[in-house]
């Protein structure tokens, strides 16, 4: 046969030393070894595919946990879906800072900083029917109304007040009705 092997030749590979190698003996010979170390190498490979199933089995109930409730049958959907509702969410409290803004803006401007202090200023009258009463807003521009009644008549006076001090001359009752008012916290402030 020329060119051609015959099929019951023994395979004879030469090795580097010059000594050939006849393989069907040398596996003949240790047929028990190679056996036995294969059979570890297989139950290996059944306990890490074993591991790997109950690994994949764990995360399918975890993915099956978080998407529970949802239409959606993939993470990615539901992923998505909880972005968008995220998204949403931050829109929302973007709108509610704005207005928050525009209210405490808008309450600085309102009275809010009461004062009122009730006095007698004649001895003829009984009670005090008398007032002083300071109205602020949040930056302590306002004014203050003082009533003084007698037997004879009310009388209703008006003194305005800018950053929580007034142009005009103030009574004892007027000072502490400012002091009242001016001791409360401004609308909105914190603390």
């Amino acid at each position: 046969m020329s060119g051609r092997e015959r099929p019951d030749a023994r395979l004879d590979r030469s090795h580097p030393g010059g000594r050939s190698i006849d393989l069907d003996s040398l596996v003949s010979t240790n047929i028990g070894p190679i056996v036995g170390g294969l059979l570890v190498v297989v139950l290996a490979l059944v306990l890490v595919a074993v591991g790997l199933i109950r690994r994949t089995g764990r995360l399918g109930n975890r993915l099956e946990s978080i998407t529970r409730g949802s239409d959606e049958q993939s993470l990615e959907a539901v992923l998505g879906s909880h972005l968008e509702r995220v998204r949403q969410v931050v829109k929302d409290v973007d709108s509610v800072s704005a207005r928050t803004a525009a209210v405490e803006r808008d309450l600085l401007s309102s009275f809010a900083r009461v004062g009122l202090v009730r006095f007698n200023p004649f001895e003829d009258t009984g009670g005090n029917q008398s007032f002083a009463l300071a109205l602020l807003d949040g930056r302590g521009d306002g004014f203050i109304v003082s009533s003084l009644h007698s037997r004879t008549g009310t009388r209703i006076y008006a003194k305005s007040i800018a950053k929580g001090a007034s142009d005009a001359a103030l009574s004892d009752e007027e000072t502490a009705a400012l002091k009242q008012a001016l001791a409360k916290p401004a609308p909105g402030a914190t603390g």
